[in-house]
């Protein structure tokens, strides 16, 4: 997304080439420039049908789930197909089968998912309503970036773990949550981490997200993976699935609807 700064300052300030920024210059007394001067004309963005009603899938998307089966899914722990129900349309949570995530790897992608707790959700905390989606799964189990998935109507627990949080990392900005019963949605755009020949760190993943079209993550900056023990650290990685969780709390399963991608640059 352009940031409202360099918009407001269109003009005044430009890249150097050291790559820092500088003042920009007005143009000289009897300057002969033209506004044809600063015309970009190639190349020429693709042409996207967007959906006909908010989250619709537009033309260029990748439809992960719509409600007619799980072809693009398979098991995290075994990659064997995925074992969660669809039911009316609905892909209900299996906690029995454990996580699923995509058979296509990503790299950076603007994702919409649609998640509902159910109407007799139990307990509280972290135990009530609790599921996440990997931004990218990096490995077996819970290891990736995990914006959290939880029941957060009226629902107390650290803030870091709430609804539309980067877990353990980063809280969401309000908390625009509905209540149980209500379908949610998430529109997240996703910047992956890049590394060096040597591993470590180039530029960091960056993450901006909307919780029921409201900004909830803005340009946030991660300092690692999403871990549940212990600070975030970075393991080198080039593409990775998303994920969702099938988490052990003992309330009943939370559903997912209409879940689709944009491969971005």
């Amino acid at each position: 997304m352009k940031s409202n700064l360099a918009a407001a300052a269109a003009g005044l300030l430009l890249f150097a080439a050291s790559g820092a920024l500088a003042q920009a210059v007005p143009p000289p007394a009897g300057s002969t420039a033209k506004p044809q001067d600063t015309e970009q004309w190639t190349p020429v963005p693709p042409v996207v049908t967007p959906g006909k009603t908010y989250g619709q899938a537009p033309s260029d998307a990748i439809v992960l789930f719509d409600g007619k089966g799980l072809d693009q899914w398979v098991q995290t722990k075994d990659k064997s197909p995925a074992g969660w129900d669809v039911k009316d349309g609905v892909l209900v949570v299996s906690k029995t089968h454990g996580n699923i995530e995509t058979k296509k790897t990503f790299k950076n992608y603007q994702l919409h998912l649609e998640w509902r707790v159910p109407t007799d959700v139990t307990g509280s905390g972290q135990a009530r309503g609790n599921s996440g989606v990997f931004l990218a799964g990096t490995g077996p189990g819970d290891a990736g970036y995990e914006l959290q998935i939880l029941d957060s109507y009226k629902n107390e627990t650290y803030v870091n773990g709430q609804a539309a949080s980067m877990y353990k990392q980063s809280p969401p900005l309000v908390n625009s949550m509905r209540p149980p019963g209500a379908w949610q949605t998430y529109d997240v755009v996703w910047t992956a981490p890049t590394f060096g020949p040597d591993g470590k760190v180039r530029t960091p993943a960056k993450v901006t997200a909307f919780h029921n079209g409201v900004l909830v993550q803005n340009d946030t900056v991660l300092t690692g993976e999403t871990l549940y023990i212990g600070k975030p650290y970075y393991k080198a990685y080039d593409r990775a699935p998303i994920k969702l969780q099938a988490h052990g709390d003992p309330s009943p399963p939370l559903s997912f609807r209409n879940i689709w991608v944009r491969e971005l640059p």
